[in-house]
């Protein structure tokens, strides 16, 4: 290659044999025309570009001329220079875009040789700065003077007209100027000529380019507010319906639906403020609406998951993201200190009895704490598995509500803000404080199961009244009232009767739920909103489904019929009801305006739906609630939904979305319950919801609405038939696990224990902004005896330290909780051995209010608090500030946690993962040379995920990461891994939505495999004790017995490892059947991709050395092309003259540019 190029400059230098000059031109044609595209990248390496553009130049100077010469220089040039990414810059040093504009304006009526120049001139304008050259020397005139309305003749050279025009438009200054001289309606005006006369679709290539032209003019607001004038909405959404039957004219859709995307009017959301409906005033001077981060790019994820901005990241948004990893060694180094003063540690001594209890004291218990364990043992049993058959309530139609709401408490805004945390020296008396709100829980517990309504008594639950239609109810449950009903007395006695009958059917039919502690907690429960209702399946429970749901197939084109759905409403708007059936900012809307819509409702405890729209007689657009304190975090729902038809599919969409990508486009379905079901012995929370898809919609946030100003929304649209009709449903994003089913179900486990053998400690962590207790879990195993070696076996243990549901929105790692607490106090004798070697910690629940008032991500202070661990306010962050410092005070006394694990939820991968901290790795991944004589670390955290990715079937190793990043350095997870200087630090992401490896493959988690997740962590913690620590023989033999029994388990899950490793993905997000642009204002469409232009070079050089140089001599030849391609050859024979001018049919005389320069 080095002596061709050698012989390929002399001669140009120095020869005039023009034999020579074909030679090595036929030479080089073959050379780059074989094999794959490294001979291309090898000549421009070595100077081909510019050489062949010299040459360019030097054939361009002879006078005329030479076309046997020019050609196949033209055809290397256009060749070469599309895989040069600096082609455009070499072309304008070599002043070489006059000499292309002259030989352009030479050949326009040589339809052949003009063919090959616009060639040439379309890679020179891929570069935008040349591009922006030849547009000032009139590169779009002459263009213009080429393309032609419909015509069948020289539709080669038109193709690649356009296709250089569509080129040149992609600057800026370009689009600007098409604008001003009127060419935006004249291309409007061809593709409308193209699209009407293309009949049998031969020029699918033209019409698509012409649409490349539209959609590069409309990036710029000019371009846009010219098109709507112009009624291009119209005409590109009436000619796209043409289309969509045809599979072959989907590049055509796909341009459109961008374009449409991009130029449909932007408009606020329906709100008078994005601001969160509900407020709470936070304590001293902080303001209560905290900043919007004005953008997407702010670090947010679903624990510490990373943002993903579009579903093709080129090399460089890849090389940015590891901008952020931390490549400060000092940093990354652990650094123990502490962000309080040191004797203020001293009052989480209280939180750890366990070290300084006697059990020699055990045998002279308080009277009354005996009572208050005789009283619970006497409580219903939760074990049974009973479930309800359909006559025995047969009324859906019922809301539970509180008729205290938060009486309980005084009012959030008026309370004191110190956060109160027992001390050593008020041990006792929390102690009585605990048996007196066990009492109270009991005894309500007691009047639930004999309900005698008391109408002056208002701490009780009761269902809503129902609508005056619901006639059949009154008929089963009031048979002698249904004439008249009393509505100040009638109907508190009716839903008392109710409420007895659930109760008496209700008996404990959900493994370890109990609607009796259901009630009697959530009583206590304190919220903004003043909740005075229960959502039924939080009440009645959830049983999990038999077996996982597959994950949803994705129908081909499901967003694009959407989006072209959403282009109707502006097109034709007489359709549209446009009737707001609720809203939570105008409660006088939550009544619906007609009998033919849907009644909503979500003001209960994690409800989240602040307004619904009805567009269409079965279409609503619903608006989330942003977090408290704050404009934005939308993404939790959880709302009611009743008087729906049978076999009647909604369609809802979810207008205020956020994020720029999500599961739901990859399979992930939402949850559903059903009250009739639940009440026919089928209490389930499901999968549910057909074309579902998830895009960029037209509003924009405002700063007059109190938001970032132009900040995008995203739409989650989804169409639901309901299993029965007059039913009432609740739809959530995932499972919903309330604050108040946390605590019924702790009490539910303290009840079910063992407590000969397991140590259960519940224990106010402290208490929330919202005024609700935050609680504190100690479980391990009692001593097996009094002796002083089982006593120090039992003090010397150490501990594990657990927490979860930090984001409100994760309810997946409260499931995930949920079957750790369950295995832990279950008599399982893994369970058994695990806690005698090991003290828990947990807090279950570190965002109670969050969780309760139906918050995304943040709490009341509207602040991330996975976010605030470096230095947490006692303040406005309790639950962070007394958890750090309890893992403070474990360090203090040198017993800083094996293992340190935050419960997440990943809105945006598959299967379940950890994230580790290592410094190595970080080093490593950001590029950095590491020393490994300085820099030393044990590798022991990457032990327990090896464990889990062998004995947990949703797990996978290869989706961990141990990587520190900057925006990080303020999570648990980093934080005390490098305060605490726990190796084992660890945050656990569960998806969403389902498995891509493993047992669970193609399946979406349930409730039932989120337990297992939890149960499995737990045992790989057991292992991973027998791996690192020392231990007795009585326990290795204990081990080595139980695991025997689990060994055919586990070799099950290694075999399915193995499986699943055949079959690794090389992206986390697999392709969806169809493209997905999420920004509309992208130039990702594909018209980058020189292949087409290759198979046309290709194309042409066979033409020309096997046929005449004209076009309707080639008719017979190209048809097989033309069939293959469905694009531009001609099918009708012209002219055999080899030079047709082609100023006849030029848009320069065409009537729509009539007002343009020539």
């Amino acid at each position: 290659m080095c002596r061709l190029r050698r012989i390929k400059r002399k001669s140009w230098q120095s020869s005039c044999d023009k034999d020579v000059l074909l030679n090595i031109l036929s030479v080089l044609t073959d050379l780059l025309s074989l094999g794959t595209g490294r001979r291309i990248h090898y000549v421009i390496s070595k100077g081909g570009s510019e050489a062949l553009l010299q040459a360019l130049i030097s054939a361009a100077r002879t006078e005329p001329p030479d076309p046997s010469i020019l050609l196949p220089l033209l055809r290397l040039l256009a060749r070469v220079g599309q895989q040069d990414r600096k082609f455009g810059i070499k072309v304008q040093k070599a002043e070489a875009t006059d000499v292309i504009l002259s030989l352009t304006r030479q050949n326009l009526g040589h339809h052949l040789n003009l063919t090959h120049c616009l060639w040439v001139l379309r890679v020179c304008a891929s570069n935008v700065a040349a591009g922006t050259m030849l547009g000032i020397n009139g590169a779009m005139e002459l263009l213009f003077k080429v393309i032609t309305p419909y015509s069948k003749q020289h539709v080669r050279t038109v193709r690649a007209a356009i296709e250089a025009l569509a080129a040149l438009l992609k600057s800026k200054s370009n689009s600007r100027q098409a604008v001003n001289r009127g060419y935006l309606g004249g291309l409007l005006r061809l593709y409308q000529d193209w699209h009407h006369n293309d009949v049998s679709n031969n020029y699918i290539y033209i019409r698509r380019g012409l649409l490349l032209c539209l959609k590069h003019i409309t990036n710029i607001q000019l371009g846009r507010e010219t098109f709507l004038g112009s009624r291009g909405m119209e005409i590109l959404f009436t000619s796209v319906q043409d289309c969509l039957s045809c599979k072959n004219l989907d590049p055509i859709v796909t341009t459109v639906t961008q374009i449409l995307r991009k130029c449909y009017p932007k408009e606020p959301l329906p709100l008078v403020t994005v601001r969160s409906s509900y407020s709470f005033p936070l304590p001293g001077n902080v303001k209560t609406e905290r900043p919007c981060m004005g953008s997407e790019d702010d670090n947010e994820s679903d624990g510490e998951e990373d943002m993903e901005t579009d579903l093709n990241k080129d090399d460089v948004e890849s090389k940015e993201e590891d901008y952020d990893l931390e490549t400060d060694v000092n940093k990354l180094r652990s650094r123990p200190g502490l962000d309080r003063p040191e004797e203020e540690l001293g009052q989480y001594e209280a939180m750890c009895p366990e070290l300084s209890l006697n059990f020699q004291e055990l045998d002279s218990e308080s009277e009354e704490e005996k009572k208050s364990e005789d009283r619970t043992e006497n409580l219903p049993s939760t074990s049974s598995h009973f479930i309800p058959s359909g006559n025995s309530v047969k009324d859906p139609n019922c809301r539970w509500r509180t008729q205290s709401g938060t009486e309980a408490g005084s009012d959030p805004g008026e309370k004191d803000f110190k956060v109160p945390l027992q001390s050593s020296a008020k041990k006792e008396k929390c102690s009585r404080s605990l048996i007196g709100e066990k009492r109270e829980i009991v005894e309500t517990v007691q009047n639930a199961n004999s309900y005698e309504e008391d109408p002056a008594k208002s701490d009780t639950f009761s269902p809503c009244p129902l609508p005056k239609e619901a006639a059949w109810y009154k008929k089963i449950f009031n048979p002698q009232c249904e004439a008249s009903i009393d509505p100040t007395s009638g109907v508190r006695s009716e839903t008392s009767e109710i409420m007895t009958k659930l109760l008496e059917e209700h008996q404990g039919n959900i493994p370890f739920h109990s609607p009796h502690f259901y009630i009697a907690r959530a009583k206590g429960t304190k919220s903004i909103p003043a909740y005075r209702d229960l959502a039924f399946p939080d009440f009645w429970g959830h049983q999990p489904p038999p077996s996982c749901k597959p994950m949803l197939e994705r129908q081909y084109g499901v967003q694009r019929d959407k989006v072209l759905d959403d282009v109707r409403r502006l097109i034709q708007p007489g359709d549209l009801i446009g009737r707001t059936v609720f809203d939570i900012d105008e409660p006088s809307h939550s009544s619906p305006g007609a009998p033919d819509c849907l009644t909503f409702f979500s003001k209960f405890e994690s409800g989240n739906l602040r307004k619904a729209i009805q567009v269409r007689e079965f279409e609503y657009d619903l608006i989330m609630n942003a977090d408290v304190n704050t404009n934005q975090h939308h993404q939790w729902f959880y709302f009611e939904v009743r008087g729906m038809k049978l076999a009647v599919p909604y369609r809802f969409n979810i207008i205020n979305c956020e994020k720029l990508n999500s599961q739901f486009n990859y399979g992930m379905q939402l949850v559903m319950y059903s009250v009739k079901e639940a009440l026919q012995g089928r209490p389930l929370w499901l999968r549910a919801g057909h074309d579902i898809s998830y895009y960029k919609n037209h509003y924009r946030c405002s700063a007059a609405a109190g938001g970032a100003r132009g900040k995008c929304y995203y739409t989650l649209t989804f169409s639901i038939e309901f299993p029965h009709e007059d039913d009432v449903c609740y739809l959530a994003y995932h499972y919903p696990y309330t604050y108040s089913a946390m605590m019924s179900h702790l009490d539910v486990l303290e009840q079910s224990r063992n407590p000969k053998k397991v140590y259960w400690r519940q224990q106010v962590l402290c208490q929330t902004l919202g005024g609700n207790p935050c609680p504190l879990l100690t479980i391990t195993a009692m001593p097996e005896s009094r002796k002083s070696d089982d006593l120090e076996q039992f003090y010397s243990r150490p501990y594990v330290f657990l927490m979860a549901r930090v984001h409100p929105g994760e309810s997946n790692a409260s499931w995930v909780m949920k079957g750790t607490l369950e295995f832990l106090v279950s008599s399982d004798p893994i369970a058994d051995l695990l806690r005698k070697c090991f003290i828990f910690k947990i807090v279950p629940m570190l965002n109670p209010d969050g969780v309760i008032n139906g918050n995304h991500r943040c709490s009341l202070s509207g602040d991330d608090l996975n976010r605030q661990w470096l230095a947490p306010s006692s303040q406005l962050h309790p639950t962070i500030y007394h958890t750090k410092g309890l893992l403070y005070y474990l360090r203090s006394i040198g017993r800083a946690p094996l293992v340190f694990c935050d419960y997440h939820g990943h809105s945006q991968k598959k299967n379940v993962f950890l994230y580790g901290c290592s410094i190595k790795e970080t080093l490593w991944q950001a590029g950095c040379m590491v020393d490994t004589a300085v820099i030393t670390e044990d590798v022991g955290y990457r032990t327990l995920p090896k464990i889990l990715d062998k004995v947990a079937p949703a797990f996978v190793m290869s989706s961990c990461s141990f990587l520190v990043e900057k925006s990080r350095e303020s999570t648990a997870r980093v934080v005390v891994w490098q305060e605490m200087g726990v190796l084992r630090s660890y945050t656990m992401e569960s998806t969403y939505c389902g498995c891509s490896h493993g047992l669970y493959k193609g399946l979406q988690l349930g409730t039932q495999e989120l337990e297992e997740m939890g149960s499995k962590f737990c045992l790989a913690l057991l292992i991973l004790h027998l791996k690192s620590l020392p231990c007795s023989k009585k326990v290795m033999a204990q081990a080595a017995l139980l695991l025997d029994l689990d060994e055919e388990i586990t070799i099950t899950d290694r075999a399915q490892r193995r499986y699943s490793n055949n079959s690794l993905e090389t992206e986390d997000e697999p392709p969806c059947a169809e493209e997905i642009d999420y920004n509309t204002d992208s130039c990702s469409d594909g018209e980058g991709d020189f292949s087409e232009l290759d198979q046309e070079i290709q194309e042409c050089l066979s033409w020309v050395e096997g046929e005449a140089e004209d076009e309707g001599e080639t008719t017979g030849q190209t048809c097989s092309s033309k069939a293959l391609r469905g694009l531009y050859i001609s099918n009708q024979p012209s002219s055999s003259s080899t030079a047709l001018p082609l100023s006849s049919a030029s848009l320069g005389v065409y009537s729509g540019f009539e007002s343009s320069p020539a």
